[in-house]
């Protein structure tokens, strides 16, 4: 894949300031709580990793794989759930790890899933919120950045399963 055509919208430094913070919220909020930080693959998984090493209480991990893009830069507009966590959420605090919301199709289905299998409450944190690109109305508790444009790439975001392991957050000029 040509790597052209991208210009630099977050630097390393910028995400592991904010994740700190992040860190620090969430471990406020959740100091008496039953946690369970359950990351949205593939996008999250970095996000995730730095995230959960920078809150100070008791927690569990896991993961769900949805689907919207299939193998494009738009939402098809179907959520297809891909995996499921292996932890039973009932009785969790559930703190669901995206790497972007646009749309809110996808927060809006998770919430939904966990709220009916159980979860004692279900909070979203997402490193990126395009909110002028949403459809559904979705409630983050933990934003990272907004950034109003552009197609992102890096720091787990991809084009097509690239660009994932860059360090910072770039907008990809013409993604194909």
């Amino acid at each position: 894949m040509q790597d052209t055509n991208r210009e630099i919208v977050l630097d390393a430094q910028a995400i592991e300031e904010r994740v700190v913070q992040l860190g620090q919220e969430i471990s406020r909020d959740y100091a008496t709580g039953n946690l369970l930080v359950v990351g949205v693959l593939k996008g999250a998984f970095i996000f995730m990793a730095d995230l959960v090493r920078a809150i100070d209480v008791p927690l569990l991990t896991d993961f769900i794989q949805v689907s919207s893009y299939g193998t494009g830069s738009s939402s098809s507009g179907d959520i297809l759930l891909r995996s499921r966590p292996t932890i039973a959420v009932q009785d969790y605090d559930v703190l669901v790890v995206e790497d972007i919301v646009d749309s809110g199709l996808t927060v809006q289905w998770l919430v939904d899933h966990f709220t009916v299998h159980g979860a004692s409450s279900v909070k979203i944190c997402a490193l990126i919120d395009k909110a002028e690109r949403r459809e559904h109305p979705v409630q983050i508790d933990y934003c990272g950045f907004s950034i109003p444009q552009g197609f992102l790439v890096g720091y787990g975001l991809d084009l097509n399963e690239h660009y994932r392991g860059l360090p910072a957050i770039y907008h990809l000029q013409n993604p194909v």
